[in-house]
């Protein structure tokens, strides 16, 4: 729901960024390597309750996920990015629920079931989609810079990463963010699984 407006208004620091990558030879696949490896460090953090350097290192890696397709279109943007772009980004997202259950597994393992549960809902019905978008030719007009159909909702990545800023500064509340933001996943599910099953009648 925000990721539109934050990529508006983030675009020219990741194009400076981006810009800046490509002077040295860095490629956007080494980008999305890199900001993996910060996210599941970033994870790693938060299982040993380190959840301060956990938000940082979180927040270090997005910035990395947002640099690499800047990177990527001031190059040439390949299959293989988008493939290797939003299969890591899914295993980084189910990192950090799986990081606050081992740091507090009585109180955690539940609701980052629940939340992990919900997470299968909003990836499943956004790739699925995905996939029979590209076998029709259909093209996002609200993200056509994307290199899959980028079927939005309540929880995209934006909303994603504020979850987990808040799961970082209040880990106590854990419960609470995880059970509410996968609600919010569940109505993003079902939303994407009615409008795209009413875009693939047509």
């Amino acid at each position: 729901m925000l990721d539109r407006v934050a990529i508006a208004a983030l675009k020219p620091l990741l194009d400076a960024g981006a810009r800046g990558l490509v002077r040295v030879g860095v490629g956007a696949d080494a980008v999305t390597l890199a900001g993996f490896g910060v996210g599941l460090v970033a994870a790693a953090a938060i299982a040993i309750d380190a959840t301060g350097w956990g938000l940082a290192l979180l927040l270090a890696s997005r910035l990395a996920d947002g640099l690499d397709g800047a990177v990527a279109r001031l190059t040439h943007p390949t299959d293989r990015g988008a493939f290797l772009d939003i299969t890591l980004d899914f295993l980084f997202y189910a990192s950090v629920p799986l990081a606050f259950a081992v740091a507090d597994p009585a109180a955690n393992a539940l609701p980052a079931a629940v939340l992990l549960a919900a997470f299968i809902g909003t990836g499943s019905s956004f790739l699925a989609f995905a996939i029979l978008a590209e076998r029709r030719g259909l093209a996002s007009a609200a993200y056509p810079d994307k290199g899959l159909y980028y079927l939005g909702g309540l929880t995209e990545a934006s909303e994603t990463l504020i979850c987990f800023a808040l799961m970082c500064v209040w880990p106590e509340r854990f419960a609470w963010w995880a059970y509410g933001f996968a609600v919010l996943c569940g109505l993003t599910t079902v939303a994407r699984i009615t409008g795209g099953a009413r875009a693939l009648a047509r």
